[in-house]
């Protein structure tokens, strides 16, 4: 018998088998095998159609169980992990009224900064715990006052995994956790934001009711079974945004543990067991999987855009068809990359650097002496270095760290990525074998009693451990050669605006 765990990615769909019995996974698959388009259609805009999240799911479903030699009636439950902060809006008859804005989105910068100018820091800073910012709230406030007519429409606003849900289910429900990162969770009062959908003039009748992360939250229809291939009636029972998820599946649960990401964007989740903050904008705070009104279990997210995306850009413009070869080049150049510095924030507002558009920067470089591995390096480094400096963010805000936990995916396959950090952080980095849709499947199992949260990760496979280095010298210099070189190129750009 068999879980499946879905993972709606903006590249991809994320599709895992887990069996049942031994809680190990059986195989893992990406649909489509490309990447999937995210429509630009005007500088700083990102948007994707959720009927194609869900072609995509049905097809990779029916794939993997093809694939894998599995009779469909040995699935046993459903599990989801989801892009965060995306807003999809569907109509009284359930229909998708336009494109998903999703998180990557710029355009409702300033309808944040503006709410957040009007309702205070003491405000939102206690209630909130964010700044209302560029989030699920704010896109709908965006949708309110750029296109009137659609938002007339409107019957339900929900984030990418409630589409999921609803689509297999036919059930329109929401999480405590999905309400926190559209900034709709009041963590004073515990109970729906309501004010701040008040304050931006939006009908509170429109958020779906609420449902917990590990329970039956409706079983799979008779349209969906024939869609994906999927057993009608098993139940969905789990759904998170991809970072608590991503958290939940390294076992990163508890305060002082964090989960890293080096995807299309980077993340480091901090866990802490306090409703409290001094930081509201830099980095955000999100209700985890294993939150309570009785026992808050808070998410300290930071969040880098222009992480993977750059890399896989210059895979793209170097003509390099694969990650391993870039890698391996870049390990033949020096720390510091021989004064080449890279700021890789080319994908649209970074919250960290106060939700400014910086853009990507290539700086120093010398067409005499700097070639492709050199650019590899940089960029590498530059993406490092980022994420060192929103460490420094969350140190400030109190995040005191004692293990940090990274899937082998993505950038953390680069040893040069995963030193950096580890070295400059003076923190080692547990390496394991799991993804996000391994972890959504795993959470599937535990409603039906067969796994707790503590048990669902006891059994995950280790597969590196990386220890900083005790001469770092080097590494801190070309970090603070970076890091001048980000302050210069922030002040500049403030100075011009």
């Amino acid at each position: 018998m068999y879980y499946i765990g879905y993972d709606i990615g903006s590249s991809s769909i994320k599709i895992a088998l887990l069996n049942a019995k031994k809680n190990k996974e059986v195989a893992v698959i990406n649909e489509p095998k490309g990447e999937m388009k995210i429509e630009a259609i005007r500088t700083n805009w990102a948007e994707q159609s959720p009927d194609l999240w869900w072609e995509y799911l049905c097809s990779g479903t029916k794939r993997i169980l093809f694939e894998n030699k599995i009779n469909s009636s040995q699935i046993l439950g459903v599990g989801i992990s989801y892009q965060m902060h995306g807003l999809v809006l569907l109509d009284k008859n359930k229909k998708v009224l336009r494109n998903a804005i999703i998180w990557c989105d710029s355009r409702a910068v300033e309808i944040g900064n503006k709410a957040a100018e009007e309702i205070g820091k003491k405000k939102y800073g206690q209630h909130l715990l964010n700044s209302p910012g560029n989030f699920t709230a704010s896109k709908l406030k965006w949708v309110k006052e750029n296109e009137p007519k659609i938002y007339e429409q409107v019957a339900f606003f929900m984030l990418p995994g409630d589409f999921i849900a609803f689509k297999l289910t036919g059930e329109i429900l929401t999480t405590i956790n999905g309400l926190s990162e559209g900034i709709l969770w009041d963590y004073k009062k515990r109970e729906i934001a309501n004010w701040l959908l008040d304050h931006y003039h939006i009908d509170t009748d429109l958020t779906p009711p609420i449902v917990e992360n590990f329970q039956n939250q409706g079983n799979i229809t008779s349209v969906a079974s024939k869609a994906t291939g999927l057993p009608e009636r098993i139940p969905v029972n789990y759904r998170a945004g991809d970072q608590p998820n991503n958290a939940l599946s390294l076992n990163v649960l508890r305060p002082g543990e964090i989960a890293a990401t080096g995807g299309t964007s980077g993340v480091l989740f901090a866990v802490k067991d306090q409703a409290t903050t001094k930081e509201f904008t830099k980095v955000n705070h999100f209700a985890h999987v294993n939150y309570t009104k009785e026992n808050p279990s808070i998410g300290t997210l930071l969040c880098i855009n222009g992480v993977g995306i750059l890399y896989n850009w210059l895979k793209k413009m170097t003509g390099n068809k694969d990650y391993n070869t870039m890698n391996l080049c870049a390990t033949e150049v020096s720390i510091g990359s021989e004064n080449l510095v890279v700021l890789p924030f080319g994908n649209g507002s970074e919250r960290m650097l106060n939700n400014i558009n910086l853009g990507a920067h290539f700086y120093n470089l010398n067409l005499n002496a700097h070639s492709q591995k050199h650019l590899y390096r940089a960029a590498l480094e530059g993406i490092a270095f980022s994420f060192v400096y929103g460490a420094e963010i969350m140190k400030q805000d109190g995040i005191k760290t004692k293990v940090i936990r990274a899937g082998n995916d993505n950038l953390f396959q680069s040893k040069i990525f995963t030193e950096t950090i580890s070295n400059l952080l003076e923190q080692p980095i547990e390496i394991y074998s799991t993804t996000g849709a391994i972890g959504a499947a795993r959470a599937a199992s535990i409603n039906n009693g067969i796994n707790s949260i503590e048990s669902l990760i006891n059994n995950l496979n280790g597969v590196e451990y990386v220890e900083p280095k005790t001469n770092n010298d080097a590494y801190y210099a070309a970090y603070q050669n970076w890091k001048k070189t980000l302050i210069n190129k922030l002040n500049n750009d403030t100075y011009r605006r």
